[in-house]
């Protein structure tokens, strides 16, 4: 297949995730390296946002999503097929998703701007990839991530598949899931409450948790305005 860097670096991430997560088999450790590799070269502008623009509404006045604009969890929308999505999660300052699970995924995320604090967990036992309503785990992930910063990654049992973000400043997410959520094939997403346990220092219990939608979350919709994509359609 052809990587070059003609493409936009929208239509080489596609590519690479299509080759790699329609496999039968799962994907290598090289694999995953060389999808890291690709989601290191993004920035904010290479998926239509415009990190800078402050101009009060979400789309600024050079045709890009202002980053600084927007005023809720705003998710644009790049791709998505039963092997693998492509899409952005946008944050104003303060905002909080709240702890949630990727049952049986693997998902790569590459924060383009901003900084934001990560609270991730893993299950201690996790006999199988299937969604849990309650269990101990042990912290993955406790810090402050500021851009520039390597992508990360995580696995159906471990990275950190359970994990909230509380924008510190107006930031932006790019993520790859694979598969992405289903509730047909039991991929769901579940909400957790979090409760440390005080005699074992790093591990909290996890309970499911039901979200107000209109208090614990609201995610808006935002066109994607970045570089267009061809799309495979015969592999997905």
């Amino acid at each position: 297949m052809d990587f070059t860097m003609e493409k936009s670096k929208v239509q080489m991430l596609y590519d690479a995730c299509n080759y790699v997560f329609s496999q039968k088999q799962l994907p290598t450790f090289q694999q995953i390296h060389w999808l890291k590799n690709i989601l290191n070269l993004f920035e904010a502008v290479d998926v239509g946002i415009d990190e800078f623009s402050s101009d009060g509404s979400p789309s600024s006045s050079n045709g890009l999503i202002s980053g600084q604009g927007v005023s809720e969890i705003t998710y644009i929308h790049i791709h998505e097929c039963d092997k693998f999505s492509m899409g952005i999660f946008c944050l104003p300052a303060g905002s909080v998703f709240p702890l949630h699970d990727h049952p049986g995924m693997t998902v790569l995320s590459k924060l383009l701007y901003g900084s934001v604090y990560i609270k991730a967990y893993d299950w201690v036992r996790a006999e199988n990839c299937s969604p849990r309503t309650s269990g101990v785990a042990a912290t993955a992930i406790d810090g402050i991530f500021n851009a520039p910063c390597e992508p990360s990654v995580l696995f159906p049992r471990n990275g950190g598949n359970i994990h909230s973000f509380t924008a510190l400043t107006p930031c932006a997410i790019l993520d790859v899931l694979s598969p992405p959520y289903s509730d047909d094939f039991g991929r769901p997403s579940t909400y957790y409450s979090d409760f440390p346990i005080p005699s074992l220092a790093g591990y909290a219990w996890l309970v499911e948790r039901e979200l107000k939608l209109q208090h614990d979350l609201v995610v808006k919709g935002a066109p994607y305005l970045g570089p267009p994509l061809d799309v495979a359609d015969d592999l997905c």
